[in-house]
């Protein structure tokens, strides 16, 4: 080591970096919500109070925590993140999230990075990364967070600074950050989503399926032969991966396809119940009121109380 040089300690380095990406979230946002990046894949958000738990789809991608704290329902179960813990989402999800620790002070800042699963395929082809598990993991995790990640991820950030760099250096930072994750221990968790005839690859064509059709009737041996499994296998390995059944994800991507509806404006209760792939409106209604807590208006009016409609994302988008 050079004289006049000292080593920065592992707890100072992470808690620089995380002051530094904080600092880019911050002035990148300036209100509450969700903000894009002039990266595709990268989006910023922000919030000054705690909030209320609102349904949302999780699609696969990293959720790294700069300042604060959130909270993710996925059935009964809970995954708390924060500026120690970063989530990994392998697939989508429809799931309940919540901001646990924010304040106008200190408010909840955290990046968000999209996955594509055929770049992790790519990789995971042209190296020496160990194969995947057989066994079928939870689409989501969450996972201490190293240096190596969080230097990869604000490396990333910085490039915001520098919109020429963009198209040379983000697809390798980019690159980086997927080996930094494959090599974690979520590793087995990507690689076994990404890797052709695995379970969890096939219970994710059958969610594409389900997005694409979700107004449709669903018979499970029609989809469980689309996908190339058996309907008991299909049950089983997508009940692992999702914490329900393939009927129980249809019908909150249903309701949650509603409410952006009936947020947007774009229709009454009984259009938005028949859109969706409801024929009855009263079974609509209460079918709503048990997911959301409240009928569809009353819901819909609190959520625009709150501020809370940005949060609420088309099966589209």
């Amino acid at each position: 080591m050079k004289p006049g040089f000292s080593a920065i300690e592992p707890s100072a380095r992470l808690e620089r970096d995380r002051a530094e990406l904080a600092a880019i979230i911050d002035r990148s946002t300036g209100t509450d919500g969700h903000h894009p990046t002039a990266l595709p894949a990268l989006n910023f958000f922000r919030a000054g109070t705690p909030g209320t738990q609102v349904c949302t789809m999780y699609e696969p991608g990293l959720a790294l925590v700069a300042q604060g704290a959130k909270q993710v329902l996925l059935g009964d179960e809970t995954y708390r993140y924060d500026q120690a813990n970063y989530l990994v989402t392998s697939i989508d999800l429809p799931v309940s999230s919540q901001v646990v620790d924010a304040s106008p002070e200190r408010p909840y800042l955290c990046a968000m990075l999209r996955f594509d699963v055929r770049a992790i395929a790519e990789l995971l082809a042209g190296t020496d990364l160990p194969a995947s598990s057989a066994t079928t993991a939870r689409g989501i995790a969450v996972s201490p967070l190293s240096e190596e990640l969080l230097d990869t991820v604000l490396r990333l950030v910085r490039l915001l600074d520098t919109p020429g760099d963009l198209p040379v250096l983000a697809p390798l930072i980019e690159r980086e950050l997927l080996y930094r994750l494959l090599t974690s221990e979520q590793g087995p968790r990507l690689r076994h989503v990404a890797t052709v005839g695995s379970r969890s690859h096939q219970v994710s064509h059958a969610i594409d399926w389900l997005k694409n059709h979700y107004h449709e009737p669903l018979r499970i041996d029609v989809l469980a032969g689309t996908v190339n499994m058996s309907s008991s296998s299909l049950h089983h390995h997508f009940r692992a991966i999702t914490a329900m059944s393939p009927l129980q994800y249809q019908k909150q991507l249903r309701l949650q396809e509603a409410r952006r509806l009936l947020l947007a404006g774009q229709c009454d209760v009984a259009s938005a119940a028949h859109r969706v792939g409801y024929e009855s409106p009263s079974q609509f209604s209460r079918e709503y009121s048990r997911l959301f807590g409240a009928p569809p208006l009353r819901d819909v009016e609190q959520l625009r109380r709150a501020g809370c409609a940005g949060e609420v994302v088309s099966l589209a988008g």
